[in-house]
């Protein structure tokens, strides 16, 4: 059940070179709810607050829930992550802490390339530092984002990306995406405030997630999203097979690019 509870949070708000388009920073905040009925029950927020600075992107998220599949069975989860990424996507720090039921775990990692390697080390409670190569294409997370609008805007209908995920397995993952009809996109509940959506294009897409090095074959869980060409995403669900966790977007900040000087 931990482990099905993790795949639901890291699924709940995906994680984010200048192109057309690409990630831009925001804060975006999210009502999480179990199941897709209109009146579905909430079960918690989501806040991910993405910034950048001269020196790389600081990307922040922040999960609180409380499911009751049962009468007498509730389940209150946290989860926080705070990372780096510089830019160039050659690396990422980060810090992630998970609450279970009052139970805290802290994880700590950063990932390198180093060469034609890409290295990575986590520091699990109690133990001792795990590390390992990652697949030498797997994208950090704001990076992940960046390539995914980008296959997007050339009328890709379907590819595939590798993407490290730091707060499910603390690995790669790999993610099959194709983009889907506007009429499947799952509709705007009629119980949510209105909210402005973001300016410019945006494309309904159905993503699988795998485990990225040892090449499963049975996806962990699918997410059905709209994703804009500034990285915000909204009407995600999140399907593992025993629940489904949708996230729909309930305030979303735009944040204005650093002045940088050239280098």
């Amino acid at each position: 059940m931990r482990r099905l509870v993790r795949f639901v949070l890291a699924g709940a708000v995906l994680a984010p070179g200048l192109a057309l388009a690409e990630v831009q920073p925001h804060r975006a905040e999210y009502v999480l709810r179990l199941g897709v009925a209109a009146n579905a029950p909430s079960i918690g927020v989501a806040v991910q607050d993405l910034s950048l600075d001269c020196s790389g992107w600081r990307l922040k998220r922040d999960i609180k829930t409380e499911i009751a599949l049962t009468a007498s069975w509730k389940m209150s989860l946290a989860s926080k992550l705070d990372g780096h990424e510089p830019k160039g996507g050659n690396a990422f720090r980060y810090t992630t802490v998970q609450v279970q039921n009052g139970s805290e775990r802290e994880f700590k990692g950063r990932v390198q390339r180093q060469g034609g390697d890409l290295k990575a080390e986590i520091v699990q409670p109690g133990g001792s530092p795990n590390q390992f190569v990652l697949p030498p294409p797997t994208l950090m997370p704001v990076a992940g984002v960046n390539h995914l609008i980008e296959r997007l805007q050339a009328n890709a209908a379907n590819f595939p990306t590798l993407m490290f995920d730091a707060e499910l397995l603390g690995d790669a993952l790999l993610i099959e995406v194709t983009e889907q009809q506007r009429d499947q996109l799952r509709p705007a509940r009629p119980a949510d405030k209105p909210l402005t959506a973001p300016k410019g294009k945006s494309w309904p897409v159905f993503m699988t997630f795998t485990r990225g090095r040892q090449q499963d074959t049975r996806p962990l869980f699918s997410v059905a999203a709209q994703v804009f060409d500034n990285g915000v995403f909204d009407r995600l669900t999140i399907e593992t097979g025993l629940v489904t966790v949708t996230a729909d977007l309930q305030a979303l900040e735009m944040r204005p690019l650093p002045n940088c000087p050239r280098s």
